[in-house]
């Protein structure tokens, strides 16, 4: 909802008089702004607990704590405590911002992704620490309704995970927009003075070092699974170094076998769409024994403007593989309807094997990308090549037919 508002609110403002529509002044309401972000988490999470009643699921509201293989407690919100029996768990307690050392998250001037989404104004200088999904969506958010915004990146390039040539475009769009960069750079640590957030930076090499200062300063280091309170310990789950817990099997099982773990619990990309793949296939275990994830053909969307989007490998995965590639690439720039809407930044990039033509992987940088990965994900799921995709009839003008 702030992606899309605040990108409505950046177009009305810089773009809108191009294109011919005159609007006269156009001021920002962050309240409301903010208020139309709480409608719609409202408005999904009681979706979900429509879906709930209609299927015959109780939910109980309050924590949970394994207290033995088959029990678990739960300390009710409204108070008291109830203990429920089951012949099978699944723990999906997903995960919370990672902490930083040298910074002590208050929400208000050092925040996680939670305080960004609820900043009760719009700061003049904003520093995120993170180059990557959530620092720079929502960076991007608060560069279009005003901040003057830096990304601070401990790689040499955003965007972890993501095809390099795209890296490298999306940071060129981004810069254009005004978020400035500075990869390659290591946090040290910060200190309040004056109502200010100072943070002190060097070369990631060692060397240069700087003070940067800002409002308020985004903490974008990437998320941690949430197990707090669990009681892993109670059944003798082990988490690893990272608080992960690990699968005893495909079967999505841990080491107590009637208790499974899906999601941003475990291993694999912290991405809901994978979370709700897993715990599909967990309930089909446990009712018929058979289950599916293909995790070769699990999509990675950014939501910014330009979109970024991508499944499969990149090219810096098949070379470390050894595995021979061609690639085909087209330029929005090039698509009538993007060219006809006037927004024709970004590019397709398709990775084939050079000898069967079977697509390997497809990343986009463009408009509306998020969706245009669904076809490339059916084509990959179902073992398809280039030459499949390309002799499948496309609407003229689309931009899927880039």
């Amino acid at each position: 909802a702030m992606l899309n508002n605040s990108h409505l609110y950046h177009e009305a403002k810089h773009n809108y008089t191009k294109r011919g529509i005159d609007v006269g002044e156009v001021k920002l309401n962050l309240d409301q702004l903010l208020a139309d972000k709480d409608k719609a988490v409202t408005g999904l999470t009681r979706g979900i607990e429509m879906l709930f009643k209609k299927n015959k699921v109780e939910w109980l509201k309050g924590t949970g704590t394994l207290k033995s293989a088959n029990e678990i407690e739960v300390s009710l919100n409204d108070g008291g405590v109830e203990s429920i029996r089951a012949k099978n768990i699944i723990i999906a307690t997903g995960s919370e911002p990672s902490p930083f050392p040298g910074f002590e998250i208050d929400e208000k001037q050092i925040i996680t992704s939670t305080g960004a989404l609820s900043l009760e104004k719009v700061p003049e200088k904003m520093i995120v620490i993170g180059g990557g999904v959530i620092g720079l969506e929502l960076g991007s958010v608060w560069s279009r309704l005003g901040a003057e915004v830096t990304v601070v990146e401990y790689l040499p390039a955003i965007g972890a995970g993501m095809d390099a040539e795209l890296a490298k475009a999306f940071q060129r769009s981004l810069s254009k927009q005004g978020i400035k960069f500075k990869t390659s750079t290591k946090v040290v640590d910060s200190e309040k003075i004056g109502g200010k957030v100072l943070v002190n930076v060097e070369s990631a090499k060692g060397g240069k070092k700087e003070t940067l200062e800002a409002d308020v300063v985004l903490l974008s280091v990437g998320r941690r699974p949430y197990t707090e309170g669990l009681g892993l310990e109670n059944v003798g789950i082990k988490p690893d170094a990272k608080g992960r817990v690990e699968l005893a099997d495909h079967q999505f099982r841990t080491s107590v076998p009637n208790i499974r773990v899906i999601g941003d619990v475990t291993m694999g990309p912290m991405l809901a769409h994978k979370a709700e793949e897993e715990g599909i296939a967990a309930v089909e275990y446990i009712t018929n024994g058979h289950g599916h994830v293909n995790y070769n053909v699990i999509p990675s969307v950014i939501y910014t403007h330009p979109e970024v989007a991508w499944v499969g490998k990149n090219e810096q995965q098949l070379k470390e593989e050894g595995i021979k590639y061609k690639i085909g690439s087209f330029p929005f720039a090039a698509n009538s309807r993007a060219k006809t809407i006037d927004d024709a930044e970004g590019l397709v990039k398709v990775i084939t094997d050079a000898e069967t033509d079977r697509i390997l992987g497809a990343h986009i940088i463009g408009p509306n990308a998020g969706e245009m990965i669904a076809e490339a994900c059916l084509a990959m799921e179902y073992g398809g090549s280039a030459e499949d995709v390309a002799r499948t009839c496309h609407a003229h003008p689309t931009m899927a037919e880039a």
